[in-house]
């Protein structure tokens, strides 16, 4: 199946660079149209009916994020582009969607594509594109859930729902609030860092917690922590003044 492609890139040699790189390594992959602008693409996009789009977030006339605006019920995958690690892969990654750095890898381009092949469920999509959206507000991020890819497929949790994520070899436990649990196969480590500006903090090597969850602070037995699910977490010596700390700031 041949899946048609429109790239949106303000720069030119960037351009071309990917349509060069599509055309030769990704055989499955047809670039119909190009733009360089938000007005340009939303033009595009009007007239096109692409499989997929490769949307640069940083635009000289606006942000990729605007392009999506204004298309109504988007029914392509997006595949986002950037040379900045900013905010903006902060909100993709909650939404678990897919981005490339530039300069673009071609085995992370490859691997991309394959993906939008292959994907099965287009309504599981567009709520990870609404769960992207939602995050964004005035050039920051401020996620209401996060999705998860586990093995039954991908779970939209709010982070309300979340009590403490614990480390499990090179995959991460969520418990929720409900004593459900969800596992991810991803280090604790990555949601740590994606997790830490929303009241959640690492408070041992195997724990990170919502720290809104925290129902009791025991100091006895080197001091641990009762959750409001009432599971008991132990406190690293090294974390916990500043725990006490973020816990003032609530």
């Amino acid at each position: 199946m041949i899946l048609k492609a429109v790239i949106i890139e303000d720069e030119k040699h960037s351009r071309e660079t990917l349509k060069s790189m599509l055309e030769e390594f990704c055989k499955e992959v047809q670039v119909i149209a190009m733009a360089g602008s938000v007005e340009e693409a939303v033009k595009v996009l009007s007239i096109y009916s692409p499989d997929i789009v490769f949307l640069d977030i940083e635009l000289q006339s606006g942000v990729g994020f605007d392009v999506l605006n204004q298309i109504k019920d988007p029914n392509f995958e997006v595949v986002f582009t950037t040379a900045f690690e900013k905010y903006a892969i902060k909100a993709i990654k909650f939404s678990s969607l897919d981005y490339l750095l530039k300069p673009i890898d071609l085995d992370e381009l490859q691997q991309a594509v394959e993906k939008a092949r292959n994907r099965m469920d287009t309504n599981v999509y567009r709520e990870q594109l609404d769960t992207l959206m939602q995050s964004i507000s005035r050039g920051k991020v401020r996620p209401e859930k996060i999705c998860l890819a586990t093995t039954a497929g991908m779970e939209f949790i709010a982070l309300d729902e979340i009590v403490a994520c614990k480390a499990d070899g090179s995959y991460t436990c969520f418990m929720l609030e409900d004593e459900s649990m969800l596992l991810v196969s991803k280090h604790l480590k990555e949601y740590e860092m994606l997790l830490s500006e929303h009241y959640f903090m690492r408070v041992h090597n195997s724990f990170l917690i919502n720290l809104k969850k925290v129902k009791k602070y025991v100091k006895s037995d080197g001091g641990h922590l009762i959750m409001s699910n009432d599971m008991q977490v132990n406190i690293s010596p090294r974390k916990r003044d500043d725990l006490i700390e973020a816990m003032k700031r609530l």
